[in-house]
């Protein structure tokens, strides 16, 4: 049994949910509309304002991981259509910083050229100084685009240069000693 996948999922109000005989959701909400097909091997009801995910055979051991799995999607789902999702990463360097070019962002990463990143649809940029917030409904988007950004120049662990995420740890190391001369 599936601990999550046992629980229902409250529908909000302002957000409409409908699935259909193939297992296709939809899910639209103030903030946009999400499609995902989910395995038919999973029974997907909408039962008085919420939403129940259970298996169809009780002996098939291979739906249980797709079960809560399934579950957890349809959350999130929601919460984007509702709320939408959001990252911000932070430059950190002399002389790094991001501007926008029309809906794509161009960045000057300390390289003997800008980097320019393609706007992606569905995804939002927001830029104050030196820190970018990628903002969407869909959260595995986000979170994928937001590391795409952070991959532009990784920070590194000698001086901490480079693009992370706010509020992220980076190890430092200390660099070389110089070795003093005996006589």
């Amino acid at each position: 049994m599936s601990k999550i996948g046992k629980k229902p999922i409250e529908i909000p109000a302002g957000v409409n949910v409908s699935v259909d005989k193939e297992n296709n959701v939809t899910i639209k909400g103030p903030k946009g509309e999400l499609k995902t097909a989910f395995d038919i091997r999973l029974n997907i009801e909408i039962k008085e304002n919420k939403i129940f995910v259970t298996p169809n055979k009780k002996g098939d051991n291979e739906i249980f991981p797709m079960w809560g799995l399934t579950r957890a999607m349809i959350q999130n789902m929601i919460v984007g259509a509702e709320k939408g999702y959001e990252k911000k990463l932070e430059l950190q360097g002399v002389g790094f910083k991001v501007a926008a070019k029309g809906k794509d962002l161009e960045f000057n990463l300390g390289f003997s050229h800008p980097i320019i990143f393609k706007a992606i649809q569905g995804i939002d940029f927001k830029i104050d100084k030196n820190i970018v917030t990628v903002s969407g409904v869909d959260k595995q988007l986000v979170g994928q685009v937001a590391a795409d950004i952070r991959s532009l120049k990784e920070p590194e662990p000698y001086k901490g240069k480079g693009v992370r995420y706010v509020g992220e740890y980076v190890r430092r190391k200390e660099g070389k000693k110089v070795a003093g001369t005996t006589a």
